[in-house]
């Protein structure tokens, strides 16, 4: 019997996460299908119930319903405890198990595809909302030599800071919560933007010289060259987009679920071509 999973989000048309899930399927000889699901704004608890009643083995989620997934999920791993949000939902014996896959999707991509090593590596992550919220901790986990937060509101990057920067494991790592402002005397080797401004055509208030040489410019966003990709290609800094994160935490989820890690390189590429 071919085992069904599916990812919830609204909106949900521009997901990819099928094709990605259908060619990791076929790649692995997985008897499954994956498909999308609208979930309704006012409706995302009784339409993962729905699912479970129809046998659904798992399910990825997307915007708006990370935050309520976790609240959702009776037993959580924890990757999703420190992001407080959770991206991969799995069923079995009458649990709802949630898990975050997006900071391991987002550290394999430039470890193992664009080959940036984080380790000792300046970090400077924009934005301190949900998608920066997800990739805290793997982040950290790579072992910079400093972590860099920036964000409109400092309030929200000082939060972020502080449930870390404390913590013993850490300590040999520079932490810092900052203005926008603030990063101008500041170079990086990684500048990575989680913000959402990628969706329209404003650019960040960062200054050009923040991008070190040999420089890697990451935005989570994908499927348009945003402002901030603009500006520090200029500033002469390598660019990526968002896709391969895509790809890489969507194989976290698969593997997850069927206990095969897929070729995920062969895919990025595939999607690429579309």
């Amino acid at each position: 019997m071919t085992d069904k999973y599916a990812v919830l989000g609204n909106p949900i048309a521009h997901s990819q996460s099928p094709a990605i899930h259908a060619a990791f399927a076929k790649q692995t000889n997985q008897d499954m299908c994956y498909e999308k699901v609208l979930a309704p704004l006012d409706g995302f608890s009784k339409a993962v119930n729905k699912l479970i009643n129809q046998g659904y083995k798992g399910a990825n989620v997307t915007v708006p319903f990370k935050f309520e997934a976790c609240g959702l999920a009776t037993q959580l791993k924890l990757p999703a405890k420190r992001a407080g949000a959770v991206n991969t939902l799995s069923f079995a014996d009458d649990h709802i198990n949630g898990d975050n896959t997006d900071g391991l999707g987002l550290v394999r991509d430039i470890e193992h595809n664009l080959h940036k090593g984080l380790q000792s590596k300046r970090i400077l992550l924009l934005g301190a909302g949900g998608a920066a919220e997800g990739v805290l901790y793997p982040l950290i986990d790579a072992a910079p030599s400093s972590l860099f937060i920036a964000n409109r509101s400092v309030e929200k990057a000082v939060a972020m800071i502080d449930k870390v920067k404390l913590l013993p494991e850490y300590q040999s790592i520079r932490f810092s919560a900052n203005s926008y402002e603030d990063l101008n005397m500041q170079k990086f080797d990684i500048v990575i933007n989680a913000t959402s401004v990628g969706l329209s055509d404003v650019a960040l208030p960062i200054s050009d010289a923040l991008f070190a040489d040999g420089c890697l410019a990451y935005d989570m966003m994908y499927g348009r060259e945003t402002p901030f990709m603009a500006q520090a290609r200029e500033a002469g800094a390598q660019v990526a987009d968002g896709l391969g994160m895509l790809v890489e935490q969507a194989a976290e989820a698969f593997y997850l679920w069927r206990g095969v890690r897929p070729d995920s390189k062969a895919v990025i590429k595939k999607m690429r071509a579309l």
